[in-house]
């Protein structure tokens, strides 16, 4: 494989996918097409004198490098920052000939320096972004010391002052940067968005993987159930016909046993199907006991308050997505806790409100205000693991709070009042939302 080819497969470590080969084609087709009629519209309906021959030659090399582009290399492959990269360089060096021929950054179309950086922000590393944008700068600055006179209309053309065109430089230098920072950091957060749903989507289709191999394991149990049924028959008939000392009453009596042994796995398999199951739906505190079982047996006390009128409890559906979302902010706070975790349930006729608390240290105030935006870790785990260990990619917030969120949640995240420490998740629905019964 050719070096050209292994710059247009190969892709840089990082979030970046790369810019896709025809989404660049299309917009130097577009720059193009922008550049020829804005020549036309100068030299002939203007009347201002230009270099028409050059400047066409230098967009008909554009387009020349978009057929190359097109026939050499499949337009749905995407480019990697190594490819990529040199291809909007171009665009920049030819964006600076254009402006060479028509009066530098006396130009008001210098402005377009920004084009090829705002591609790359949005679609590339920020390493690149950074070369690019320093190019862009460095070209810019040339054109501005040498270029051909602003063609114009009359004898002589308007002179600007030096301080303006450096004014001019700077600021171009400076939306570089700004604006490129900018798109680049907005790219980053729906890249980092986009991975963090994606492991949401992963987690809930194993959960409901696991709740539909419980339907078939129920479905199995009931097709194998007649069958078994017409083998523990037989196997009790010839029991009956077999005098006490055949030497295949053992045998038969083995045969018995496991049958019975079949018979209670199948029973097994059957408690555990969706259909009729009777965990299929469940009243609120026997799922909040599900949820909190798994994580009672780490030295951590977790306590569950339901209100003492529970004539009007909610029933619930048994719903994957609920109970790993509960489930992990459970987690979380026995994670964190010192001694004990809280769980509070209260409802009403309309509404329904569940509270998690923990006495642990509390969410840091530097990530406060970002607690449920992906790849942002809730709180440093000093207390048990040292202040150098890392505490994970921060997405199990993420994911338990779009989750619940599926379900018709609302959450608000806290620190406890003092003296009390610790933090505190409230989560409620209304009862229509998850369909709930009394």
């Amino acid at each position: 494989m050719s070096l050209a080819s292994s710059a247009f497969t190969n892709f840089p470590h990082g979030r970046s996918l790369g810019l896709r080969l025809d989404t660049l084609i299309r917009l130097r087709w577009l720059a193009v097409a922008g550049q020829t009629v804005a020549l036309f519209v100068v030299y002939v309906l203007l009347g201002f004198p230009l270099p028409i021959g050059p400047a066409l030659m230098v967009v008909a090399l554009s387009a020349v490098v978009n057929l190359l582009l097109r026939a050499r290399f499949p337009v749905a492959r995407r480019l990697s920052d190594i490819a990529a990269g040199p291809l909007l360089a171009y665009d920049v060096l030819q964006l600076t000939a254009l402006l060479y021929l028509t009066g530098g950054l006396n130009n008001p179309f210098a402005l377009l320096y920004l084009a090829p950086v705002m591609i790359s922000a949005a679609a590339l590393s920020w390493t690149a972004t950074v070369i690019l944008g320093l190019f862009a700068i460095a070209c810019a600055g040339a054109v501005g010391l040498w270029h051909q006179p602003l063609p114009w209309a009359g004898s002589e053309a308007p002179v600007l002052p030096d301080l303006f065109l450096a004014g001019m430089w700077v600021s171009i230098s400076v939306s570089i940067g700004f604006i490129g920072l900018h798109s680049w950091r907005v790219a980053e957060e729906a890249r980092e968005l986009a991975d963090a749903l994606a492991a949401t989507e992963l987690v809930l289709a194993r959960e409901q993987h696991l709740s539909q191999l419980d339907g078939l394991a129920a479905a199995a149990a009931h097709e194998l159930g007649t069958p078994l049924a017409t083998i523990a028959l037989v196997v009790k008939e010839l029991e009956r016909s077999l005098a006490a000392d055949d030497p295949h009453a053992e045998d038969i009596a083995l045969l018995r046993d496991q049958v019975k042994r079949c018979r209670d796995i199948l029973q097994t398999l059957t408690s555990l199907g969706s259909g009729d199951a009777p965990f299929d739906r469940m009243p609120l505190s026997h799922l909040l006991e599900e949820v909190v079982e798994p994580h009672r047996n780490f030295g951590i006390v977790i306590s569950v308050a339901l209100p003492e009128d529970r004539a009007d409890e909610p029933v619930l559906a048994r719903n994957p997505g609920l109970i790993y979302g509960l489930g992990n902010l459970v987690e979380n706070a026995v994670d964190f806790a010192s001694t004990r975790v809280d769980l509070e349930a209260r409802w009403t006729t309309t509404r329904m409100e569940i509270v998690v608390r923990d006495d642990g240290p509390g969410f840091a105030p530097e990530v406060s205000d970002r607690i449920g935006q992906p790849y942002v870790t809730s709180r440093a785990r000093d207390r048990q693991m040292g202040a150098e260990e890392e505490s994970g990619l921060g997405l199990g917030f993420f994911i338990a709070k779009t989750l619940l969120e599926r379900t018709g949640a609302n959450l608000w995240v806290e620190n406890r009042q003092p003296p009390a420490t610790g933090a505190e998740v409230n989560i409620s629905w209304t009862r229509s939302a998850l369909a709930l019964e009394a």
